[in-house]
């Protein structure tokens, strides 16, 4: 059965971000959720779903459900990684649609910045990366690195490449004022900044902040109530292909594939017909794999699609306009502030980084290490 049009985005928010150490990570949930709120016009007394995700807690559903006061009718704790939150928009879809629940939030925060509680560079001793730790590949980033590598030895792909999509990610931050970084950055900037990984430099790499955020996901019959106009859920897809990078069959196709080609045969739509595409950027190599998996370029030619500034603001293809994961924010997990950016885009609330026109946006999430990936696309009436 399809997702189609099964649900409606009614209100987003964000939380405070960059570092807020006066905050926890529930807080930072329910500041983003009354916003939320009050952006799609609705109370908390109308929620009756929630989806989290976290790697906090052994509870998550039902810490935040406890500490926001709210006993919902669906619950979901689906945790993927940074994607969580675009599994968990089909999932709210299907939810909505078998009738379990009308208004569902999708809330997640991290104080992974003021707490430092979690690096990018990291040894992994737990069970799950027994095969890796003891050849001391750091997780995350190195196993982006491996893919980076892998791409570049295949593809001659170049630093100067992944450089440029920094760059024009950092232009795009520079219009939004709730940016972390919005400084000038230059393709020099990037390429001296020191390797992390080899070949990934430090300023490839994600923001390292707090942050929380939330979207509240209703009902057709409910949407059509509401003051704002419903952003539509058109097509979504999801897909799983291993957890260590050792175990992924191939570095350079990412589980975008699979889950980019359903949710564009749900949708009905091709790649001509988006306005804007929000892409997850933990790396600057993570944006160019999703890209050739989706197919918006063939294999191999992604990091001629990215380069010199075909991406950014004066660019012919708008990508992570709010500065995404590489500028903007980056508290853990932050597939939700692609939906967040995608749902004002279509509004048309982004003043300066606005698209003009925008009625048809794509979001893809990535999660682990490029373990997991949900699409969706969203549009307008």
């Amino acid at each position: 059965m399809s997702l189609k049009r099964a649900c409606a985005i009614a209100g987003v928010a964000e939380s405070r971000l960059g570092v807020v150490p006066d905050s926890t990570v529930l807080s930072l949930q329910a500041e983003a959720l009354v916003d939320a709120l009050a952006d799609a016009g609705l109370q908390k007394s109308d929620v009756d779903g929630l989806l989290v995700s976290g790697a906090w807690g052994r509870l998550p559903g039902l810490q935040i459900a406890e500490y926001l006061g709210i006993q919902p009718a669906y619950s979901d704790s689906t945790m993927v990684g940074g994607a969580s939150f675009e599994f968990h928009l089909g999932h709210a879809a299907a939810a909505i649609q078998a009738g379990l629940c009308k208004v569902a939030v999708i809330l997640y925060g991290s104080t992974q910045r003021s707490r430092a509680d979690k690096y990018i560079f990291q040894i992994r001793n737990d069970l799950g990366y027994q095969y890796e730790a003891p050849y001391g590949l750091p997780t995350p980033v190195g196993s982006y690195a491996l893919a980076a590598s892998r791409h570049f030895a295949q593809y001659g792909t170049t630093n100067e490449q992944l450089a440029d999509l920094a760059v024009s990610t950092r232009e795009w931050a520079a219009l939004n004022p709730k940016a972390y970084r919005r400084e000038p950055l230059t393709r020099e900037d990037v390429l001296g900044s020191g390797p992390i990984a080899t070949p990934l430099n430090k300023l490839d790499c994600c923001l390292f902040t707090d942050g929380g955020g939330a979207v509240v996901v209703v009902s057709p019959d409910i949407a059509k109530t509401l003051d704002k106009p419903p952003v539509w859920l058109l097509g979504q897809g999801e897909s799983v292909s291993h957890a260590q990078i050792s175990e992924m069959r191939d570095l350079t196709i990412t589980p975008a594939a699979k889950s980019g080609a359903r949710a564009f045969e749900m949708a009905g739509v091709t790649h001509s017909d988006l306005d804007v595409v929000e892409i997850y950027d933990s790396f600057t190599i993570t944006v160019l794999l999703t890209l050739e998996s989706l197919g918006f370029c063939p294999p191999g030619t992604g990091g001629e699609f990215i380069a010199n500034g075909r991406t950014g603001p004066s660019g012919e293809f708008p990508l992570n306009t709010n500065g995404g994961g590489l500028s903007y924010c980056h508290p853990g997990q932050y597939g939700i502030f692609l939906i967040i950016e995608a749902v004002r885009q279509l509004r048309g609330e982004c003043d300066a980084r606005q698209v003009a026109d925008a009625t048809l946006a794509l979001i893809s999430g990535t999660g682990g290490v490029l373990s997991s990936n949900s699409t969706c696309i969203l549009g307008v009436e």
